[in-house]
Order: C-alpha cells, then structure tokens, then sequence
C-alpha cells in the first residue's frame, strides 16, 4: 500500500488514529514525523500535526476488480482537478467510521490532500458532495465494479463525522435536561443520518427530520414525552 499520511492536533493524536484506521498495533507500522504541529496563541497561527504512516507487513489481498475501481476512481478525480486548475495529490485511505450514506462498512475514500481547498468544499459541503457524485458517476461508466467511494478534502467528512456525533451528544443531554424539543440547524441527508444514528439507542430522547430540500432539519425532542 502506499504512504498514509494523518493529520491531527497532535502526533500522538494523528498516530491513534492512524492505529485505529489501518486496524494494526504501533509494532506493525513505521511512523514518519512530516510535521509536529504547533498550537499557536489564542487559537492563531496553529497547525495540525502530520505523519506519515507505512505497513511493515503486507495487508491481505484485496478484491481485485475492488482496486480497480479505486484506482480508476483516483485517476478519474485526478483529472477533474487538473482541469479545475486545483493542484493538490490523492491519498486513498479506509474509514471505519460512519461518512458513508449507503451503510458500507470501511468505504474507499479519495482523501485530497494540498493548500487552500476550501474551495472544493463549498456551503456545507455540497461542491464536495457534486464532486463525489461526478466522480461516481464517471467510474461506473468504466468500471465493471461497483464500489462505494467517498471523495473528501482533507478529512473534512472525517472531521465533520466527529463534530456531529458530539453536537448529537450535547444536545441530547440538553433536551433530558430542559424537557424540550430542540432544533438543529438545515443539513444535507447523510449528516442527519449521523445525528440520528448517534442517538438511535438513547434512552431519553428521540429524532425525526422535518422540512423539505435544503431546509430539511433534525429535531431531537424528549422521550416518551407527554
């Protein structure tokens, strides 16, 4: 496999999860230092630490047809950069955590990596989301493979995963604790879906979507509420 490359507040944090993506111990891997990271003052000037992370042992032997579509995929959003004028390098990384819409257990994600790629990401996330779709849609046409890819920028999904989870959490105590509805604001459907399965086996509250398009919302409202 190639060089996986972590980023996170710190080395210790960023090796972690490294660990927990690749599902292997700290002896079966060789960590690169690319970038210590430094916090900054008052949140200014901070930066991500980042490493580099490479198998000692070979990982078992994937599907075939299933790397292939991988590749094609990455050379597929490769030149949709390219010709976005976005100049940037494509790692292909697995996530066990849930940023997948289609419930596909450690999806294939196309992690773009570079400077000031905002720009692909757009308003929550819908240029990424119209990315991925093309990128989709264009490797179904070449493969004969069907795979589940997730196009992401620098672990925005990844990142955008957690914060959910605990805006999902805080909110939850929230409403036990007012004995009140509480309105989160418009998401698109895979990130209601998080808010929904964080809290799907909570024993104080329940969730349900309301709206329609864009301003479709989660409500996370009181229990057996009277």
């Amino acid at each position: 496999m190639e060089n996986l490359e972590i980023s996170a507040r710190t080395v210790e944090e960023a090796t972690k999860k490294a660990l927990t993506q690749l599902n292997v111990g700290l002896e079966e891997v060789e960590i690169t230092i690319l970038n210590e990271g430094k916090g900054g003052i008052l949140g200014l000037g901070a930066e991500d630490a980042r490493i580099s992370v490479k198998l000692l042992h070979p990982a078992p032997e994937e599907n075939s047809a299933d790397i292939d579509a991988v590749n094609v995929a990455k050379d597929v959003l490769g030149n949709l950069l390219t010709r976005m004028g976005v100049k940037a390098s494509i790692n292909i990384e697995k996530n066990e955590t849930i940023i997948n819409e289609e419930d596909t257990s450690n999806p294939d994600t196309l992690n773009i990596v570079g400077d000031e790629l905002g720009i692909l990401i757009g308003r929550r996330g819908q240029t990424l989301d119209a990315l991925q779709y093309l990128v989709r849609l264009i490797v179904s046409k070449k493969s004969s493979s069907k795979t589940h890819i997730i196009v992401d920028v620098e672990n925005y999904k990844q990142r955008r995963y957690e914060d959910l989870k605990t805006l999902a959490l805080n909110v939850a105590s929230q409403v036990k604790s007012n004995k009140s509805s509480f309105r989160l604001e418009p998401m698109p459907a895979f990130e209601r879906r998080i808010i929904h399965l964080t809290l799907a086996n909570n024993p104080d509250v329940v969730t349900e979507s309301i709206g329609e398009g864009e301003s479709r919302k989660v409500v996370v409202s009181p229990k057996n509420r009277r």
